[in-house]
């Protein structure tokens, strides 16, 4: 599959299955119930705020909608800030635990991690201690706010409750990820430096 340049687009415009694999998907939303209903709250979701809410009243709505009493927030120590806005915001309307990148104090030497700067204690990032620690207190979802790649992957990974994601970390454009995508400049600059 290549669904990224294909032109057509018949699978949105008219329904084709060009996979031969419906069927066999389709199995896949009707016989797991779980499943069918994070589709129908995230289709209701969509059809009733479309251009209407943020991404933040979107995760609100769609975890009223699922029933989901106690929410997660696994964040990078650097958006601290957010985290707790985010806290503050959702308080009144979930149970909230929230747990930092840095929670346990596990020094990168005791793994011979390479580190940011030569100090002596460099404290690594630990999505799967923020995992296991959000899984003891039984959160209905898990919230990402600004995890590095790769430790968002370990996060997803040892999660016990579904995952979503609030913020995307990129240091260089002010956490937009997207915004390579758009400037030429960037994707000159990234091409560049892939072919060295």
């Amino acid at each position: 599959m290549n669904c990224s340049v294909c032109k057509e687009r018949d699978c949105y415009k008219t329904g084709k299955d060009c996979t031969g694999r419906q069927e066999e998907i389709f199995k896949q939303y009707k016989d797991d119930h779980y499943i069918r209903k994070m589709m129908e709250g995230a289709a209701a979701l969509e059809s009733e705020g479309y251009m209407l809410l943020t991404r933040v009243e979107e995760i609100a709505q769609f975890a009223k909608k699922m029933g989901y009493t106690h929410l997660g927030i696994a964040f990078c120590i650097g958006l601290h800030g957010e985290a707790a806005t985010l806290q503050k915001l959702f308080k009144d309307f979930f149970t909230i635990s929230s747990v930092c990148c840095k929670v346990c104090g596990i020094d990168k030497n005791q793994f011979g991690l390479k580190k940011l700067r030569e100090i002596s204690v460099e404290t690594m990032c630990n999505p799967a201690g923020q995992a296991a620690i959000l899984n003891s207190t039984g959160t209905d979802l898990n919230i990402m706010l600004g995890l590095c790649v790769g430790h968002d992957m370990i996060f997803t990974k040892k999660s016990a409750a579904p995952v979503t994601t609030l913020v995307v970390k990129d240091r260089v454009l002010a956490n937009n990820p997207a915004g390579a995508l758009y400037s030429p400049y960037w994707k000159k600059i990234i091409r560049d430096k892939m072919s060295i």
